[in-house]
């Protein structure tokens, strides 16, 4: 903290600091952190009625693989949450609000199997994009540790979507 003197009064520069991050750089951070969040939320939604609604010859393979995926999507749910919680700022939970802030739409209409894969694939680019947008502003701000967890995010994603992408062939 800096101390200013001023016509000899001695006045504390009372500057925001969390873990080293200006206030701006925590929000810059946050506000990507609570996007990835919402797109997340809406992801892990659509996955669970993709894993009840599935039908077909492809039933039991899809089937089971929209549980992992949305199994790992909930642990990603809570990663997130949580270390917009170390910045000392509540995270996005409420539906609506992920709602609206999600690039990821609910799907309202019932599909095939193999339409339900390539909305997945799609929903990978969204996540994929806003993971990419996260990591710049995480290194731009020197936080390693949001970074890292972004990379480890990324790396299991970018696997995913070679999986489902090599369904369809």
């Amino acid at each position: 903290m800096e101390i200013i003197k001023t016509n000899n009064t001695i006045e504390k520069n009372k500057e925001y600091k969390k873990l080293g991050f200006t206030y701006l750089e925590t929000a810059e951070i946050v506000v990507h952190l609570n996007t990835l969040l919402a797109n997340y939320q809406v992801f892990y939604n659509k996955l669970r009625n993709f894993h009840w609604n599935v039908e077909g010859p492809e039933f039991f393979e899809l089937h089971e693989q929209f549980e992992n995926e949305y199994n790992e999507v909930k642990k990603n749910i809570d990663t997130l949450a949580e270390r917009i919680r170390v910045f000392g700022i509540k995270p996005n939970f409420t539906l609506r609000k992920s709602l609206e802030l999600a690039e990821i739409k609910e799907s309202e209409r019932e599909r095939t199997a193999l339409e339900m894969v390539k909305e997945v694939i799609k929903d990978f680019e969204i996540l994929h994009d806003n993971m990419i947008s996260a990591v710049g502003a995480s290194l731009d701000t020197g936080d390693i540790a949001t970074e890292q967890m972004l990379t480890d995010f990324l790396r299991r994603l970018e696997k995913r979507n070679w999986m489902f992408t090599s369904f369809l062939k």
